[in-house]
């Protein structure tokens, strides 16, 4: 699984997990930026090779460009995945 909550999948009990720390709704990159999306998938379907137990993750080496929470497009209000996130940490 593609993801950016990697630490929730886990939880759940998701077998294999490549983890990416872009934003929401953009799982896989910018929109037309074909080069970069065909780099994540790539590299989130290389985990399956890598991963050879269940329960590991993989943090993909992709930065989005910049902060997450600094971006337009963001929903103005958490997801219900979010929320439950902020009431455990």
């Amino acid at each position: 699984m593609l993801t950016m909550v990697p630490e929730f999948n886990r939880e759940i009990g998701i077998p294999r997990v490549a983890a990416i720390e872009y934003p929401f709704g953009r799982p896989i990159g910018h929109v037309d930026d074909v080069e970069g999306q065909r780099a994540v998938l790539m590299a989130a379907l290389a985990v399956l090779e890598k991963a050879d137990a269940p329960g590991q993750v993989h943090h993909l080496p992709f930065t989005w460009i910049e902060d997450p929470k600094e971006t337009d497009w963001q929903p103005p209000e958490p997801s219900p995945i979010i929320k439950m996130m902020f009431k455990k940490g």
